[in-house]
C-alpha cells in the first residue's frame, strides 16, 4: 500500500467538510475520481458506513494501492476501483448499474485539477454534469488554486511555476474559470472552504 504523507494531513479536514454537505443517510453514492493511493477514500468509508463508496484510478501503480487498501481493510461499503480516464465521457468507465446517469450524490475530486490536462479537467466538470443527481447531487474539489486571477501566498506562485515548467498545461486554476466551466455543465458553486496549506475545497451542486 502507498502512503502519501499530504493524504495523512488533509484527510480528517478534507472529512470535516465534507460532513458539513454530505449527510449520513444511507445509500448515498460517493464517486471518487483520481483516488491516489487511496487513503481518502478509505478514511471516508470509515467515517460513512452508510455510504457506497467507488473509488478510481488510471495510475496502475495507485489502482495496486487502493485495491490493497481494500483487500487489507475489507470494508463493505468501499468497492474495488475502477479503471477511469477522465478524458473519456462515463460511457467508458464501466460503472455499475447503481451509478447510473444522474443519479450519484457525490463525485469527489482531491488534489487533481492542478497536474492535469485541459481535457481532464473539461473531462471531470462535463462527466459530473451527466452523471450526479439533478438538484442535490455536489462536485466536490479539494486543492491549490487561483482566486480572481490571484496567486498567492508565494509558496503558491512557485509551485504554479514549477508545476508550469513540467507541463504547460499544469498550474492552479483560477476558481472563476472553474466556476464557469461549472455552469456551462449545469452545476452552481454554492460554497469555497479555506483549507490548511494554502488550498480550497470548492463545493458545485447540480442544477
Amino acid at each position: 500500500m502507498l502512503v502519501a504523507s499530504a493524504a495523512e494531513r488533509n484527510k480528517d479536514p478534507i472529512l470535516d467538510v465534507l460532513k458539513q454537505h454530505v449527510d449520513q443517510s444511507p445509500g448515498k453514492k460517493i464517486l471518487e475520481i483520481a483516488s491516489g493511493t487511496g487513503q481518502h477514500a478509505l478514511h471516508i468509508a470509515q467515517h460513512y458506513p452508510n455510504a457506497i463508496i467507488q473509488p478510481s484510478e488510471r495510475n496502475p501503480r495507485s489502482l495496486h494501492s487502493i485495491v490493497a487498501y481494500v483487500d487489507k481493510y475489507r470494508l463493505p461499503n468501499i468497492r474495488v476501483p475502477l479503471f477511469i480516464d477522465i478524458t473519456k465521457p462515463p460511457d467508458f468507465w464501466n460503472l455499475t448499474s447503481d451509478f447510473a446517469p444522474s443519479d450519484v450524490d457525490v463525485v469527489l475530486n482531491i488534489n487533481m485539477i492542478h497536474i492535469s490536462s485541459n481535457d481532464a479537467v473539461d473531462g471531470l466538470f462535463s462527466a459530473a454534469g451527466l452523471i450526479l443527481k439533478r438538484g442535490t447531487g455536489l462536485l466536490i474539489t479539494y486543492g491549490p488554486y487561483k482566486v480572481d486571477g490571484v496567486c498567492r501566498p508565494q509558496s503558491n506562485v512557485d509551485f504554479d511555476a514549477s508545476l508550469r515548467e513540467q507541463n504547460p498545461e499544469w498550474g492552479l486554476r483560477d476558481i472563476a474559470e472553474l466556476k464557469e466551466k461549472a455552469l456551462y455543465h449545469r452545476m452552481e458553486l454554492i460554497k469555497i472552504h479555506e483549507m490548511p496549506a494554502n488550498n480550497h475545497m470548492l463545493i458545485f451542486r447540480r442544477m
